[in-house]
């Protein structure tokens, strides 16, 4: 059976799994003083990097609407079954929208097959679960079984966050301007995770990014011992060298079966910042 997978904006797809599946995603939509754009349809993250340095603004990001859920939802043969895996509902109103289109489609066509999984994670987090849909469905899953085994996975996905400057998230509003000035000046750098609900909370405060380095990575062995049945992903805001070389850091320490290194879409990088590291794998 063909199952079409859908995700959002939220996602950041590693290539490998972009390239060989068909995956439907639904921009998210940054709005900067001058301008509205589709993220990662009506600009591209080089675009996007250069126009944050030249205005030094951030922009606001909107959830798609209902309608955007609606119309990608429409585009999808009425006989294949859709499994839309969406940023998490504690970080945007992108869930409640991709229901919200659901419902709509099924007081059209009540004989459609169509899940909307709440992932309580973003970025590689969503990559991972992707790369799981993919892995289940070369196995030959139904399409219940498929979404049994995402609802599960979702529940085990940890997902981990170092930032290498604060900037960004005193700049969005998500960090007081004072806190702020004050980690900055102490050079502290902020180790953050997806809570068990989908909210991102604060895990560690550490001095200094050599030790903050350290401590992302000595982080995953608290979830986790067993390592050689499972990928862990990665993004990074515009920092491929210091990725790889963390990403290698990780792999010496523990024996991961495989690895996806991506690139942060806009979405994530507004509030990561320059340098900023998202870690997903699964844990025990």
């Amino acid at each position: 059976m063909t199952i079409q997978l859908m995700t959002d904006g939220g996602a950041d797809i590693p290539k490998r799994i972009a390239d060989s599946m068909d995956i439907i995603s639904v921009p998210l939509y940054l709005h900067f003083k001058d301008q509205h754009y589709k993220a990662g349809e009506t600009i591209d993250l080089e675009t996007f990097h250069q126009k944050i340095n030249e205005t030094n603004e951030l922009p606001r990001s909107a959830a798609p609407s209902p309608n955007d859920f609606y119309n990608a939802y429409k585009r999808i043969d009425s006989n294949t079954p859709i499994i839309m895996l969406s940023l998490s509902k504690g970080l945007s109103a992108t869930y409640e929208n991709a229901r919200l289109a659901k419902n709509m489609l099924l007081e059209e066509e009540p004989n459609r097959k169509l899940e909307v999984i709440n992932t309580k994670t973003a970025s590689c987090g969503i990559g991972l679960l992707l790369h799981e849909a993919k892995i289940k469905m070369e196995q030959g899953h139904t399409y219940n079984q498929l979404i049994d085994h995402l609802h599960h996975r979702v529940e085990q996905t940890t997902t981990l966050f170092v930032l290498k400057t604060l900037e960004n998230l005193v700049k969005g509003g998500r960090l007081d301007k004072v806190k702020g000035t004050i980690a900055k000046t102490l050079n502290i750098k902020v180790l953050m995770k997806a809570s068990e609900e989908g909210t991102i909370e604060v895990a560690d405060r550490v001095r200094g990014d050599k030790k903050s380095i350290r401590r992302f990575i000595e982080q995953i062995g608290e979830y986790t011992k067993d390592f050689e049945n499972k990928v862990i992903s990665m993004t990074h805001c515009n920092a491929e060298e210091r990725a790889t070389h963390v990403l290698e850091e990780i792999r010496k320490k523990y024996p991961f079966k495989d690895a996806y290194l991506t690139e942060m879409g806009p979405l994530i990088a507004t509030y990561a910042g320059e340098g900023g590291l998202v870690i997903s794998f699964l844990k025990d």
